[in-house]
């Protein structure tokens, strides 16, 4: 990198240099005892520790003690940590849509526990129980700014937790063994912070003040729980999770059918107090939940999570790096999926892998990957070793550098591969920036691609810088992506870019009405193309409204000014046969859409979004919804519907685009769970059915029956169908 890049550096590393609040702070006795997890406080230890109390509001307001007290107590007796809770409310109409682990804070009675154990602000553990005893665990990586990449459910650890409700209040005991965390030997104090929801007053809170401009899980915001003994060694015990899997299929299309007996599993082994080793054979992956089907109206692919167990453990360190949105060099949703002879995306058989990753100490971290996928000759794809190395060092307070190595290469020579595909590699440095009070947040990063006989000028570079306050929001975001840069295993929507979106908000508190917040929001965003003299060939300015009232609901407003200029014919109805809007020119056109959520504590709950407008050189209606009936604790109803009416001029086609997706979700116990998704989408001409029930007979243990059923709605003719019968067990040596 330049000077002038490290001197941008050194200027924000000075403005990041803010103080924060002082810390709240409270002792974690040792104790030598062994309490009873039945969700009652009866023991007489807690009767002698204390711990976090006198929550802050978080929501309606963020300037006042929370009206609902909550109280925790906390000790160790060396191996396992025993959290005592007790959680007042106005009464007994608790908020539970399901007994199925692993759920999403919003919209339910639950409290959750963050723990930043290396102290970084970076990284932390979450738990959480409801007032049934239904746990949920979660990693949160990137400082807890973004709800969607920085929170992660999928991941599982072993723990007890159970609940017991009584008049107005509910009482909690946690046993979470010293295993599941990371730490150093000697530690003597973890960052620490509690938020809850209370559905019966509407009342978001947390134990360390967390201000209403930032995320109620900001890494930011915590205070201390300090050890009275150092911890000793964290010694995770070696976990072996083997699995069987008998699978019954037929491929309608080509008549082919066929049933599969696999056997596999992974393997789990500390490595020091801070890494972690997993090692996957003959990975399969028929359990995990079907992505939802999308409606694409756009030229560029759309991204889509990744679910699968093997990647999630410390996925920040692969995946963080570039911008998620347009620069990504490593999505490891590529791994297990690769294009056949006919240019098709088909599923490509991972055979293994390994992945070391984890803290090396306080300031550095590491993780390597490898994964190796098979070949399938019948469709001229190869077997290829998909390779990342990541290393990142901690700087100032919660900023950090990271450096990156990717290679994809084919495993052996293949007479249908040109020399110009035999591997791909990628290399970068990015610079994570972030102050102490999260008023500043922002990334400057440059990577390069390596091809066969290739010296060309492979770059993809970008920065972005926010500033978070009460009353303001300002975001500024530049990507430029060269057009020879490639990335096999990143997800990059386009090349041959330069892209700026700059966000501009205010944000007002009135003292009285219905209205809580409310904010305008000023958003352009303008890409321009270098091989073309830097033309202009995307332009979108969005103005919008936005308010959230006291019962949580949500409404918005928004005006689109777009300009978009086809450099080839595109056809958006995708319409087989029809006549593509003509290439080299420009298209202007203007749309509005409004926008409601109401409680998601409702027994009923409805969101939804309508937009319309012109589109290209036509019309565009668009409506997209989803209403959820909830017949707690059991029964989760919900129906998702999505509408594109796309009016074109002749002689260009036109369409009306449809997506229906109910979801059926029973949970018999909280060891049991059946869910059943449909989902019609005439746009890829498809009905399909994914219904899976779930029995948790062991901690981390469970088997699971898996139906899918696919459909040719024209003609309403089976596609392909499988029947997954799948048992997987968690033993730790």
């Amino acid at each position: 990198m330049n000077s002038v890049f490290f001197s941008i550096l050194f200027v924000f590393s000075i403005i990041f240099g803010q103080a924060q609040d002082p810390n709240k702070s409270f002792i974690v006795r040792y104790i030598a005892d062994i309490p009873q997890i039945d969700g009652i406080l009866d023991e007489p230890v807690w009767k002698t520790v204390d711990g976090p109390h006198k929550f802050q509001q978080y929501f309606p307001s963020d300037s006042i003690l929370a009206e609902q007290p909550t109280s925790i107590q906390m000790f160790t007796n060396g191996t396992t940590l025993y959290i005592g809770l007790k959680i007042y409310s106005t009464g007994n109409e608790w908020v539970i849509p399901s007994l199925e682990r692993d759920f999403r804070a919003g919209g339910n009675d639950n409290i959750s526990l963050m723990f930043d154990t290396f102290n970084d602000g970076t990284n932390a553990f979450l738990f959480g129980i409801n007032p049934l005893g239904v746990r949920r665990e979660a990693l949160i990586s990137g400082g807890g700014e973004d709800s969607e990449n920085d929170f992660n459910t999928s991941w599982d650890v072993k723990w007890l937790g159970e609940s017991k409700t009584f008049e107005n209040y509910y009482t909690a005991e946690l046993a979470i063994p010293l295993t599941s965390f990371k730490f150093r030997e000697g530690e003597t104090k973890w960052r620490f912070q509690s938020y809850r929801f209370d559905m019966q007053t509407n009342e978001r809170s947390a134990w360390y003040r967390v201000p209403q401009n930032q995320s109620i899980f900001s890494l930011a915001f915590m205070g201390d729980m300090v050890f009275e003994k150092p911890l000793g060694k964290s010694r995770t015990p070696l976990a072996l999770i083997p699995y069987i899997n008998t699978v019954a299929e037929k491929d309608y299309i080509g008549n082919d059918g066929r049933t599969n007996f696999k056997i596999g599993g992974d393997v789990k082994l500390a490595i020091g107090n801070g890494m972690n080793l997993d090692v996957t054979i003959n990975p399969d992956f028929s359990n995990v939940e079907v992505d939802a089907i999308i409606t694409n109206l756009t030229r560029f692919e759309v991204s889509l999570p990744e679910k699968r167990q093997f990647f999630i453990d410390n996925s920040d360190l692969f995946g963080s790096f570039g911008g998620s949105r347009d620069a990504n060099p490593f999505f490891s949703r590529r791994i297990g999926i690769a294009r056949d002879s006919t240019g098709n995306f088909i599923e490509n058989r991972i055979l293994g892998g390994v992945r070391l990753s984890g803290k090396l100490n306080e300031e550095w971290r590491l993780g390597i990957l490898s994964i190796q996928t098979d070949e399938d000759l019948d469709n001229q794809i190869a077997s290829n070793n998909n390779t990342m190395i990541a290393l990142q060092k901690k700087v100032f307070t919660r900023e950090n550098i990271g450096m990156f190595f990717i290679n994809k290469q084919a495993f052996k020579d293949y007479d249908f591969i040109e020399r110009e595909n035999e591997f791909n590699r990628v290399l970068g440095l990015d610079y994570n920036l972030a102050s102490e009070n999260n008023k500043w947040n922002g990334k400057f990063y440059a990577h390069k691609s390596f091809q066969p006989d290739d010296r060309k000028g492979n770059y993809s570079t970008g920065a972005n810088l926010g500033y978070n306050t009460r009353n303001y929001n300002v975001f500024s975001d530049w990507v430029y992506i060269n057009a020879d840069f490639q990335s096999d295993l990143g997800f990059i929507r386009r090349t041959d870019i330069v892209k700026s979106a700059t966000s501009i908000s205010r944000i007002f508190y009135p003292k009285y009405g219905s209205i809580n917040t409310h904010s305008f929001q000023f958003f352009p965003v303008i890409t321009w193309q270098p091989s073309l003299d830097y033309q202009n060939t995307d332009r979108n300015i969005n103005v919008s409204w936005a308010a959230e009232f006291q019962d949580q609901s949500e409404i918005g407003a928004d005006f689109f000014g777009e300009y978009i200029f086809l450099s080839n014919p595109f056809d958006p109805t995708n319409t087989k046969g029809g006549i593509p809007l003509s290439g080299n020119q420009g298209y202007h056109f203007n749309s509005v859409a409004l926008s409601y959520k109401s409680n998601r504590a409702r027994t009923i709950a409805f969101e939804g979004l309508v937009q319309m407008g012109r589109f290209f050189n036509g019309d565009l209606f668009s409506f997209e919804g989803e209403s959820t009936l909830r017949l707690q604790p059991k029964k989760l109803i919900s129906l998702a519907l999505n509408y594109n009416r796309i009016r074109l001029p002749n002689p260009y086609p036109s369409a009306d685009f449809w997506l229906v997706s109910p979801k059926f979700n029973i949970t018999f116990s909280k060891s049991v769970f059946w869910s059943t998704l449909f989902q019609y989408g005439n746009q890829i001409n498809n009905l399909g059915v994914n219904s899976r029930l779930q029995w948790r007979f062991a901690p981390l243990s469970d088997l699971f029956i898996v139906y899918n059923d696919n459909y040719v709605v024209n003609q309403f003719e089976p596609r392909y169908r499988s029947l997954n019968l799948k048992f997987t067990y968690w033993l730790n040596l």
